[in-house]
């Protein structure tokens, strides 16, 4: 795959111009296929307002000093839009097809069925669908072998977790190369099975469900909670990993802690599963005992710990809170 191999997107919309912003950035050209049937005028309105957007978001941008403003129309240059009738040659250049349209599971077959074909049996297809699992797509890819899911985080130009999701019949070599790629652009891609909510998503419902009830209940106006995430869940977990950190307190603390909520709050969505107390009464409960989730056998501990105080302490001071000693 060349460093700067050609990505098409099926479907006009807001993920394939958030998709297009993010690789036309890292040099790749861009060609979105507008997969709806309209006549020539709306075609044209419907690409000027694509172009329009991806121009608009790259200025933006360059107002926060990531680039000059100069540069913005050589990276908007790499993008185009066409009309699916004229795509199957580009389909068939194009090193990945995204597809992008609505999350509606009977469309996307459709869609990936007429540009699977088009685009013949090399380039990698990767859905974005947030809803949908791969799977249940797949068997209206042709060559399904080199088909997968990479559902990436709003806003897809900036937010750098991509998670790839495989389905049963989907090549390795096909994960790695979709890795690489994205790792190319500055993604950080993670592969996950194909189940419902992914990671982040699965994750973050229950967070967001969570902080819904504590004003629902009365615990905490919205305005302290937002402010209780943002300079302590969200601070910890930019420097930690959820499965780190349970590791660096404790998976012994967490089993007791879920316990006695689950019976406070008699409710067993506080409930710990069952490899929260299989690694407790097995002894992998973190750094205490040098395995958990993560193995810490052969670290250096006290080294470790600084590592992570150290970046812990910059982000406080990129964020401009972190105090200085009264001398």
């Amino acid at each position: 795959m060349s460093d700067r191999a050609l990505i098409a997107c099926l479907g006009a919309g807001r993920m394939a111009r958030g998709i297009a912003v993010m690789f036309a950035y890292a040099g790749h050209p861009v060609t979105i296929v507008d997969v709806k049937d309209r006549d020539q005028a709306a075609f044209g309105t419907t690409a000027k307002e694509a172009i329009g957007e991806v121009e608009a978001t790259l200025s933006t941008l360059s107002q926060f000093g990531l680039f000059p403003p100069t540069a913005v129309d050589q990276i908007v240059s790499r993008v185009s839009v066409i009309r699916e009738a004229d795509a199957p040659q580009t389909l068939v250049s194009a090193a990945v097809i995204f597809e992008c349209v609505p999350e509606v599971l009977d469309l996307k077959r459709e869609i990936l069925a007429r540009a699977s074909a088009a685009a013949g049996p090399q380039p990698i297809i990767a859905s974005t669908t947030s809803t949908i699992l791969v799977d249940d797509l797949s068997s209206a890819v042709a060559a399904p072998e080199r088909f997968l899911n990479a559902h990436y985080l709003n806003p897809a130009f900036l937010v750098p977790l991509v998670e790839v999701s495989p389905g049963a019949g989907t090549d390795p070599a096909v994960v790695e190369r979709l890795k690489t790629l994205l790792e190319s652009i500055g993604k950080v891609p993670v592969v996950c099975a194909a189940r419902p909510g992914f990671i982040v998503p699965r994750i973050q419902s229950l967070a967001m469900n969570e902080a819904a009830r504590l004003v629902e209940e009365g615990v905490a106006s919205a305005a302290d909670v937002d402010k209780a995430i943002k300079y302590g869940f969200g601070l910890r977990f930019a420097v930690l990993g959820l499965l780190e950190f349970i590791d660096w307190g404790g998976g012994d603390i967490l089993y007791y802690a879920s316990r006695y909520l689950t019976g406070a709050l008699q409710n067993d969505r506080y409930a710990a599963p069952d490899i929260v107390e299989r690694n407790m009464h097995e002894g992998h409960i973190g750094l205490r005992t040098r395995k958990g989730f993560l193995d810490y056998e052969n670290l250096d501990i006290d080294a470790y710990r600084r590592e992570r105080l150290e970046a812990f302490v910059k982000l406080l001071e990129h964020f401009e809170i972190m105090r200085r000693p009264a001398l």
